[in-house]
């Protein structure tokens, strides 16, 4: 394993569990009955069943380019807040609770925070580098990654709302690059998505290691490993 001063990590399915991408379809209606209770206790009118099915597949989809399309602006399409268009307040409302049973989900794995811990004594610098479902905003998540216990171990932690891209487009690494003040080199990246976590810091020049808790592939089985392979 290459020399490196930084860590850089995924959140959900690398140092967090919330859902694998099998269940998400689940998650996405709870999250959706969310949104539409919140409409209900505002007493504003949803739209008729048939009609939301097929706005709800039109919105479930990542951009080809990989630009982050915002949750909020989905739900403002989905339930037809565009005109006239919601307040911020409103689509800040809906988004969290959107996220309601996303978060309710979360665990930390076991060998996440000893592992943190172990890179912060080792003098390694660390960052949560995530995307987030369906665009969802990052101010939300990093209250969740507080609430979690994470963001005291980390240096930086920055999701995909705040520079506008997703994994694996190059802007969001290139920006944890800046805050961290260092090359791609001298970085790796763990994640446990092939899709999003290894062709974008590769093609940087940036390492990459997957990380599959199953133990049918990937390049580490468990955090406990990165931390032997970074000891030697």
């Amino acid at each position: 394993m290459p020399v490196s001063e930084a860590i850089l990590f995924d959140l959900g399915g690398t140092l967090v569990e919330y859902f694998t991408r099998e269940q998400f379809p689940h998650v996405l209606a709870k999250a959706l009955g969310e949104v539409s209770a919140c409409l209900a206790e505002r007493g504003l009118p949803l739209p008729a069943e048939a009609d939301f099915r097929g706005r709800v597949e039109a919105e479930d989809h990542t951009a080809p380019d990989y630009r982050v399309r915002p949750l909020a602006d989905r739900l403002a399409r989905i339930y037809r807040l565009t005109d006239p268009p919601a307040d911020a307040a409103l689509l800040d409302a809906i988004c969290r609770r959107w996220l309601r049973p996303v978060f309710a989900l979360g665990r930390v794995y076991p060998d996440s925070i000893p592992l943190l811990q172990w890179l912060r004594r080792a003098g390694f610098r660390t960052a949560i580098l995530s995307n987030s479902p369906w665009g969802s905003p990052a101010a939300p998540w990093r209250e969740e990654v507080a609430r979690l216990g994470l963001t005291p171990l980390v240096d930086e932690v920055l999701f995909c709302g705040d520079v506008g891209w997703r994994k694996p487009a190059s802007p969001i690494f290139l920006e944890a690059m800046r805050r961290l003040d260092l090359p791609a080199e001298r970085c790796v990246f763990v994640g446990d998505d092939p899709r999003w976590d290894l062709a974008g810091p590769q093609a940087l020049g940036m390492p990459a290691l997957l990380i599959d808790r199953t133990g049918q592939s990937g390049d580490l089985h468990s955090l406990a490993e990165l931390e032997a392979r970074l000891s030697r």
